[in-house]
């Protein structure tokens, strides 16, 4: 029996040790062969590795062209002939080249040419934040792929990227590899290496740089278009800058002190070298060829790209802007923006962010972005995400009327302008005054929008809704009024929300066409180096609000006998020949001044002030606006036939008070519902949370009239 039970036990053994035997030597031959087949793919692919001196080969590139509306004119050119210089590792200062290597690739001086810790980093962040933002590619994968490989996103350009990332790593000092990055690496503006960006961006070699020009340098890395010194996100390249310089120290390459000087050191940008023409639109359009088609496609493709811009207008508005604001110094106003827009097509004509883009920062010591009264190369008509828009004033009101004539209110509304007390407003009283310290008594809508005077203008607003405004002003096009409607309260009306250049020209273009909007559009189409249309703009317009209240807002706009109280009868808003609405805006402390204004076939905003939003003299906004608006559009109506508002229908309500008859010395409240005006009176009108506020000023003007 236990004989029995040896022999049984030794068989079982037996059978798993063969068992054993065959899965090992099925693995080893499937480990031989997966071995085998990387060694043959390695092969493959590794053979393509090029001779050294192909990193510092000049790579031929078609360039992209921007042209304005005619086609005729060349506004700039994407990658023309690429600039690089190339220079020995010994001449770069150490501090630049730490700063690239501890942004871009930390770990360089210890992987094999790929960096698996800095892959599986990046792959925890982009799940953590839900985005595929982070990448783990290191300085030898950067040089392979922007030397070697298409931008096309594939496992085969993935395997070969890897493989010759390898094999360069293994064939070459990690020095060498560094040298050849350092003067291969795209910087935009055509540059490419480190020394051709120092040229561009600081006029002077690499080898004099400073720390913080090396860290600005390390920071356009990672997005050589959106971070240019040029665009519009200079303050996004400070913060990477400061970011870079924080990696610095924290990898013990400067300490403390050095990082806090890095940080707080005036940074000079060379002028822009390439030629350029309306260079904030320009820019603005690289921009958004950049982001939706990438850097190496506007390279590779050689695109012609047909913008909106009107040349000979946008030529003439530059130089006038320029005058305007020279002229304007006397007030304590240093800048100026124009934007015109074809208000049927969203069409941008001109675009002037700022009114010399080439000129230099004022007063000479600023810093860019924080204190300058002049700011050139900042595009006020678009802002920034941190710099977003800028108080309207007055040129705001014409929403509020808007949205209370859709409710029934009309153009000869009887409203009272008096002292009056709206009540608590964050902790103060809120007690509005109009430009000239007067009160008026009995005015009518018209008079009231006409002549821009706020005490009306505010209860307006309370008879619209803020809400309601807010609203309605969205639809249209304003895209900055994101707060709550507490957050405004009845001063908005007034301009107490900030808007950008652009949306409220293009906001007042819906007046324009009577209720039709367009989104602003800067582009035409866009073909490639075939003549094939790849981008066309197809906008149409889309019917945003009612004609009528519309063309009650032109024709009050454009009326000259009512505004003449305030402008007199022949200001920079009267044309003998044409019907133009136009409306100004000042801001409370005089740091805005600001006019919009229209015909049914242009729309041409302008704000005057400085960068720094500090106050100009207390002066009519009309006096540093009005000029140059009036001369811009002297010359841009000669492009269109004369075209006329269409005139309201005649509104008759059964209200006094609404017909602009009423004599009765009370507010309007006592006879309107404020959602519903020419509807029932309200039965009990003292419910109302304004009428006790808006009756007694009445009656203490009264008392004293």
């Amino acid at each position: 029996m236990a004989k029995r039970r040896y022999y049984r036990n030794t068989f079982q053994k037996g059978k798993k040790r063969r068992r054993l035997f065959f899965v090992l030597k099925i693995f080893g031959l499937g480990l031989s062969f997966f071995v085998l087949f990387s060694l043959i793919v390695f092969i493959y692919y590794a053979k393509d590795l090029p001779r050294p001196e192909k990193f510092t080969e000049r790579q031929i590139a078609q360039p992209t062209k921007i042209y304005d509306r005619s086609g005729q004119v060349v506004l700039y050119e994407i990658y023309g002939e690429e600039k690089r210089t190339i220079v020995s590792l010994e001449v770069i200062p150490e501090y630049l080249k730490q700063a690239i290597i501890v942004t871009e690739d930390s770990n360089f001086y210890h992987h094999f040419g790929i960096d698996l810790k800095g892959i599986l980093r990046s792959i925890l962040l982009n799940i953590k934040i839900g985005q595929p933002i982070y990448g783990g590619s290191t300085i030898p994968q950067q040089l392979i792929r922007s030397t070697f490989l298409s931008s096309k996103k594939t496992a085969e350009r993935k395997i070969r990227e890897i493989i010759l990332t390898l094999e360069l790593d293994r064939r070459y000092s990690k020095d060498q590899i560094l040298e050849w990055y350092l003067n291969q690496i795209p910087f935009g503006q055509n540059s490419y290496g480190v020394e051709a960006a120092s040229q561009t961006y600081f006029k002077k070699s690499v080898s004099d740089l400073t720390l913080t020009e090396a860290a600005v340098l390390a920071a356009i890395i990672q997005a050589p278009s959106s971070l240019s010194p040029y665009g519009n996100n200079q303050d996004k390249l400070l913060a990477r800058k400061d970011y870079v310089i924080e990696q610095m120290k924290k990898m013990g390459v400067i300490d403390q002190k050095q990082a806090e000087t890095a940080k707080n050191e005036e940074i000079k940008f060379a002028k822009i070298s390439q030629p350029i023409k309306a260079p904030h639109f320009t820019l603005w359009v690289k921009q958004y060829l950049d982001d939706k088609y990438g850097e190496d496609f506007l390279k590779e493709r050689g695109l012609k790209v047909y913008t909106t811009l009107d040349w000979e207008l946008q030529e003439f508005a530059e130089k006038i802007v320029e005058e305007g604001v020279e002229k304007n110094k006397i007030y304590n106003s240093y800048n100026a923006s124009l934007v015109a827009i074809e208000p049927k097509t969203g069409q941008i004509l001109v675009m002037i962010g700022s009114a010399d883009y080439f000129g230099d920062p004022y007063p000479k010591n600023c810093i860019p972005g924080k204190n300058c009264l002049f700011d050139p190369q900042f595009n006020v008509a678009l802002g920034t995400k941190n710099n977003p828009g800028r108080q309207p004033g007055s040129a705001f009101k014409p929403f509020a009327y808007l949205v209370a004539f859709k409710k029934g209110y009309t153009p000869d509304t009887l409203l009272w302008d008096v002292e009056t007390n709206f009540g608590k407003w964050g902790e103060k009283d809120y007690i509005p005054q109009n430009y000239d310290n007067q009160f008026r008594g009995q005015v009518t809508f018209r008079q009231a929008l006409s002549q821009s005077i706020n005490v009306p203008s505010v209860k307006v607003l309370y008879l619209a809704g803020i809400e309601k405004t807010i609203e309605t002003v969205k639809t249209l096009g304003i895209t900055t009024l994101n707060e709550d409607s507490s957050f405004y309260g009845l001063s908005l009306v007034l301009g107490g929300g900030e808007v950008k250049l652009l949306d409220i020209t293009s906001a007042y273009g819906v007046f324009a066409t009577e209720g039709f909007s367009v989104t602003p559009t800067a582009i035409l189409k866009i073909e490639d180096n075939q003549g094939n249309i790849i981008e066309e703009n197809k906008k149409t317009p889309k019917r945003v609000f009612e004609t009528e209240p519309c063309r009650l807002i032109n024709d009050i706009l454009s009326d000259n006998e009512a505004r003449a109280p305030l402008y007199g009868p022949q200001s920079s808003l009267y044309f003998k020949d044409y019907q133009v609405a136009a409306k100004t805006g000042t801001t409370q402390y005089y740091n805005n001044f600001w006019i919009v204004g229209y015909t049914p076939s242009i729309v041409t905003g302008i704000w005057a002030g400085n960068n720094d939003n500090s106050s100009m003299s207390k002066v009519p906004g009309i006096r540093l606006t009005g000029p140059i608006w009036h001369q811009f559009m002297e010359k841009a109506l000669l492009k269109y036939p004369k075209e006329y508002f269409n005139e309201p229908k005649l509104i008759l309500t059964q209200k006094p008070v609404l017909n602009g008859t009423s004599t009765e010395p009370h507010t309007i409240l006592q006879y309107v519902n404020k959602n519903d005006p020419q509807g029932p009176p309200p039965e009990k009108p003292e419910l109302d949370s304004q009428y006790n506020n808006w009756e007694k000023g009445i009656q203490n003007w009264l008392v004293n009239h």
